[in-house]
């Protein structure tokens, strides 16, 4: 069986770039962060308030919460934030 591959069906939005946990990170204007720190191999975005476990974007669809970051000063989940150049994302303790 080939697998199937959407040629050319969209376009990426312009490269931007982030500062997550104080160090540049690339992604594209329009893209989920969740989507972003996972594509840059950012897994860990937070620990979990009762064992400390890590925690990771799960769903990507603004259900579990697992994605919560602080941006820009604001606790947000990633995956129902859009990209934009000079997003500032504090990650906590898991770089």
């Amino acid at each position: 069986m080939t697998a199937l591959r959407m040629k050319d069906a969209f376009r990426r939005g312009d490269a931007v770039t982030l500062a997550v946990g104080g160090r540049s990170v690339m992604a594209h204007r329009g893209e989920t962060l969740a989507a972003a720190l996972l594509a840059a191999g950012i897994t860990r975005l937070r620990h979990s308030p009762r064992e400390g476990a890590p925690r990771g974007a799960y769903c990507f669809m603004g259900v579990c919460q697992e994605c919560v970051v602080q941006v820009d000063g604001v606790l947000r989940q990633s995956c129902q934030v859009h990209v934009e150049d000079g997003l500032v994302v504090e990650l906590k303790g898991s770089l």
